[in-house]
């Protein structure tokens, strides 16, 4: 990328892969702004590492032309990383709530359009006039193994992550020809926060249940730091998809929980 611009937008980035997102890029030295709709837990990592954010419900266009609008006028941006997203309910499709698949498109898939959409032009002027091969702009999407492998009681999930991944496809054929990197990066087993908690409704003891007795799942800093890896590789490198799962989850759908490997 330009050297003048190392600059990244991180989405969802109040809690979990988005909050250690800009911890690594700071760490490393990034100008950082983080967003999502949270403002205390924003401002409290701003004071932490020294980024900036910005309140935005990224599902409302308004919101994403503001925050598009705020980036232009501040400095313009080099990197997006679409983070924002989630799930919901654990049902199969005959019973899972159509409200939960409607949420999770808006947030997983239509936000992240709407995000691309209206921070393209800008991602495109922080490399305009370099010369061909000195530098990259980046639209790295945080998606899901759901994306690529089904499984039971997955459906809204998966149709959501499969639809992600495939906007990201067809982006890279779109884009081709011009120095913007798009990334997908498929996480499996993250053990956070709030991701299990949220999905399960809020079930405290079914969200410890997902990870009871899986040796070493991934933390939210592992994805950051294999983000952090991906956009600051070489402008003509390009890991277009990285799979990354705890060695302990053998596929989508299997993890070692000691001596047997069970379905999820």
């Amino acid at each position: 990328m330009a050297d003048n611009l190392r600059r990244a937008v991180v989405t969802g980035a109040s809690s979990g892969i988005g909050e250690a997102t800009v911890r690594a890029l700071r760490a490393h030295g990034w100008q950082v702004v983080g967003v999502a709709r949270r403002e205390d837990r924003l401002k409290a990592l701003a004071d932490e590492t020294g980024a900036t954010y910005f309140v935005a419900d990224l599902t409302k266009q308004q919101d994403v032309d503001a925050l598009a609008a705020h980036l232009e006028s501040t400095g313009g941006v080099s990197t997006l990383i679409n983070n924002a997203g989630g799930a919901a309910g654990l049902d199969t499709v005959e019973a899972g709530d159509a409200d939960d698949w409607r949420w999770m498109y808006e947030v997983n898939v239509i936000a992240v359009k709407q995000v691309i959409s209206a921070l393209l032009p800008l991602l495109r002027a922080s490399v305009a006039g370099a010369p061909t091969g000195t530098a990259v702009a980046d639209i790295l999407t945080v998606s899901s193994i759901a994306g690529h492998i089904a499984y039971e009681k997955g459906g809204g999930y998966n149709a959501a992550k499969f639809a992600v991944a495939s906007i990201l496809d067809v982006l890279r054929l779109e884009l081709s020809g011009e120095p913007i990197r798009v990334l997908e990066i498929a996480p499996g087993m993250v053990k956070t926060e709030e991701f299990s908690l949220n999905r399960l409704k809020g079930d405290q003891a079914a969200a410890d249940a997902v990870y009871a007795g899986v040796p070493n799942p991934l933390t939210a800093e592992d994805v950051a730091e294999t983000i952090r890896f991906m956009v600051e590789l070489a402008p003509h490198i390009s890991l277009d998809q990285v799979v990354i799962k705890p060695v302990a989850q053998s596929a989508a759908y299997k993890v070692f929980r000691g001596p047997l490997a069970v379905r999820e």
